[in-house]
């Protein structure tokens, strides 16, 4: 459906800070990163309707920061209709065909005399993608959600898993 670049960049998107420069002087933005434990500085956050088995956006205007007040008044102030989501299913689908079974490597790096060295400290062995555990992290803010959206480049929508995190997705973790 697009709905980032069709829905939530025409009604809640802002000014971008190029626009009229390097863009069009009509160029919105839609970045920003929202969490299940709180709202963004634009009132946007995600909750977990387990019942219903979805994540879902949300936007409230009370928890749009002062500094937006100029945005707050161009839009719509109350919860987005229709809401986007995503279905524990479809989730785990998508992330079980990237994140099914994979290795896990903590290295160090240094730089001397301009070459990079790694010191590999930790590999593990990954199995067993958890949904359960995947809905946990997003719930407790371990999983962060990014949009990266403009008029005229979406690059996307991404889940963002926090650094030394990932092992906790798994049913199975082990040391190599």
């Amino acid at each position: 459906l697009k709905f980032v670049s069709n829905i939530l960049l025409p009604k809640y998107g802002w000014e971008h800070k190029c626009a009229g420069k390097q863009y069009s002087k009509t160029e919105k933005s839609f970045r920003q990163t929202i969490s299940a434990v709180s709202r963004s500085d634009r009132g946007f956050g995600i909750i977990i309707d387990r019942k219903e088995k979805k994540v879902i956006v949300s936007f409230d205007y009370k928890y749009v920061s002062d500094k937006h007040v100029d945005w707050l008044k161009k839009i719509e102030k109350h919860e987005l209709s229709p809401q986007p989501y995503w279905g524990f299913d479809d989730i785990f689908h998508k992330a079980g065909t990237k994140l099914l079974n994979c290795f896990y490597i903590i290295v160090d790096t240094k730089t001397e005399n301009g070459e990079e060295y790694f010191l590999y400290e930790t590999i593990m062995k990954l199995s067993k993608f958890s949904l359960k555990k995947f809905v946990d992290a997003i719930e407790s803010g371990s999983i962060l959600i990014d949009f990266d959206a403009r008029t005229g480049h979406n690059h996307g929508t991404k889940f963002r898993v926090r650094n030394g995190k990932i092992p906790d997705l798994y049913e199975e973790v082990e040391k190599i």
